[in-house]
């Protein structure tokens, strides 16, 4: 696993991101042909490949630490807000058929809960406290592991989820 080294590192990086910032490239991308925006996205779709490749040796100790506590009884917890809780919950749903999973093993918390996968909750996002009192629910053991899922690595729910787990033995 990560040190925290490694972990200030990647919140220093983490930082500097602009997920949701004005780009000015793209300020009139909506005056631009259909196909000119399906390029636009293609190539930024196609960073992705590169950026998890830089991050293979870190993916396979997280997968190596998940499952080991999983062989002992722990499961798999994403938090996120939005569309990152959204996904969490899309992939914790697709483990049972795919990975022969119970689904009781891989679970998927949103913000805002249920209501969230189809209606923003305004303002969810923004609780720490919700993220802990939603793992404290569901019985959070060291055993477990939470994945707070957000693409700016801000979402003070995803930071609140994982802050909690540590402080719970978690990985």
């Amino acid at each position: 696993m990560t040190s925290t080294a490694d972990h200030t590192a990647l919140r220093a990086q983490l930082d500097t991101l602009t997920t949701e910032a004005f780009r000015p490239e793209l300020a009139e991308i909506d005056q631009r042909s259909t196909l000119e925006i399906a390029r636009t996205m293609n190539g930024e779709d196609a960073t992705v490949p590169t950026a998890v490749a830089e991050q293979l040796p870190r993916i396979a100790a997280a997968i190596d630490g998940i499952a080991a506590r999983m062989s002992r009884g722990g499961r798999l917890i994403y938090a996120g807000a939005g569309t990152a809780g959204r996904l969490g919950i899309l992939d914790a749903s697709e483990c049972p058929p795919t990975f022969n999973t119970d689904p009781e093993e891989v679970i998927g918390l949103i913000a805002g809960g249920p209501p969230a996968m189809i209606t923003a909750v305004e303002g969810a996002e923004d609780s720490k406290d919700l993220a802990a009192a939603e793992l404290d629910a569901l019985g959070l053991t060291a055993e477990d592991t939470v994945v707070g899922i957000s693409a700016s690595g801000r979402t003070p729910y995803a930071i609140g989820a994982v802050e909690h787990a540590r402080a719970q033995g978690a990985l």
